[in-house]
């Protein structure tokens, strides 16, 4: 592939398999809401046009980690209901009121805080309840369920959604999802009438048990692999192609990068990327001596990492191309349909969420596709 745009490398966005995305989960949740986790750069596809591409889809509710996040989305998408899923960050209930972004409260002095900032105001400001049922984050313990519901009402406070969080979901059979069912069907006992969401990207795909009023997806909607096991029904949302700066011949016996942890044990023909540990090609998908590096393609065809990533470059063995040899400025697959993120992240001992949110590196950040799709 030669690139098309920039010395560098390039991401490309998908929006309209975003978009796509969206909408296949949204007919999974079915009598559910569906909404769009969008934290973290909208797990490195960029939040502003990933949220536009999500609003026009057809999703009204985002949930992002931090304020400054909800902000990004806030300008992005005037209309969004947007959950602050860190929850009110100290002395910050002006912006959150300001920006009209809703703190999911988990603790006591959380929601004192906001409280006081409602009765300030003589307004009751939405947020969402978190209670956790088995993660041991964020979120208030269950004992406190009785204590925060007598608290809101006195004032005659509700929130918008009582929530927690599935620590498993990635495993459908593991127990501790039926455990953490079952002790979130306790506390909503104590908040009848109030919506209730529970559902990440595995928990929506694992059952109807789990989706309540709201489901809340995250990395199913970039395409990656939200349930372990199983093949991954979302459509790829990110490739990543990255210039080859050097293609060179070495000998049987000569090493390989940093360390010298890889020989040769043949004559080789290396290309030199434009790429390395500080663009998000992890170190630990380095190969050497004892172990197999991750791999990238290159003219269609799948070719090995050798020797340790740098930080600017990678080695990667081109032999088996034969006389079909690329020239330097031609594009090299880090991420695409043949080699997705959580092959990468296989590769590197991590997961495909590490990968997707670390695509920060020196490259230009393209959008194909369109997210303004007519309804199915």
């Amino acid at each position: 592939m030669a690139l098309t745009s920039g010395l560098g490398g390039q991401l490309s966005i998908d929006l309209g398999a975003l978009a796509r995305n969206w909408r296949a989960l949204d007919k999974v949740s079915a009598g559910a809401l569906t909404g769009a986790v969008v934290k973290a750069d909208a797990y490195g596809t960029g939040i502003t046009m990933a949220s536009k591409a999500l609003h026009a889809a057809g999703a009204r509710f985002f949930f992002t980690a931090t304020p400054d996040e909800g902000m990004a989305v806030r300008a992005a998408v005037p209309d969004a209901h947007i959950f602050i899923l860190n929850g009110l960050y100290p002395g910050a209930a002006n912006l959150y009121v300001r920006q009209n972004l809703m703190p999911v409260i988990s603790s006591m002095a959380m929601l004192e805080e906001w409280l006081a900032k409602c009765l300030e105001r003589n307004e009751a400001y939405p947020s969402a309840f978190h209670f956790d049922t088995g993660m041991n984050r964020l979120g208030f313990r269950l004992n406190e369920a009785a204590q925060v519901r007598e608290r809101i009402q006195t004032l005659g406070y509700a929130p918008q959604m009582v929530m927690s969080h599935l620590a498993c979901a990635d495993t459908p059979n593991h127990e501790k999802n039926r455990t953490q069912l079952a002790l979130f069907g306790s506390v909503m006992t104590q908040f009848p009438g109030i919506p209730a969401s529970l559902a990440n990207s595995a928990g929506l795909m694992t059952g109807r048990d789990y989706h309540f009023q709201m489901v809340r997806p995250g990395i199913a909607l970039y395409g990656g692999r939200a349930v372990n096991g199983r093949k991954n029904p979302m459509a790829p949302v990110v490739t990543l192609h990255v210039p080859i700066m050097q293609v060179k011949e070495a000998r049987t016996g000569e090493s390989v990068g940093y360390g010298a942890t890889q020989s040769l044990a043949r004559d080789s023909r290396l290309a030199i990327l434009s790429h390395g540990y500080a663009d998000g090609f992890f170190r630990s998908l380095s190969g050497s001596n004892t172990r197999p590096g991750a791999k990238v393609v290159i003219r269609g065809k799948v070719c090995p990492v050798l020797g340790r990533v740098s930080m600017d470059q990678v080695t990667v063995d081109i032999t088996e191309l034969g006389p079909d040899i690329p020239s330097p400025g031609e594009g090299a697959e880090i991420l695409g349909d043949i080699i997705g993120a959580d092959e990468l992240a296989d590769a590197g001992g991590t997961i495909g969420y590490e990968i997707l949110t670390s695509l920060k590196g020196r490259y230009s950040r393209n959008y194909v596709g369109d997210g303004n799709l007519p309804p199915d």
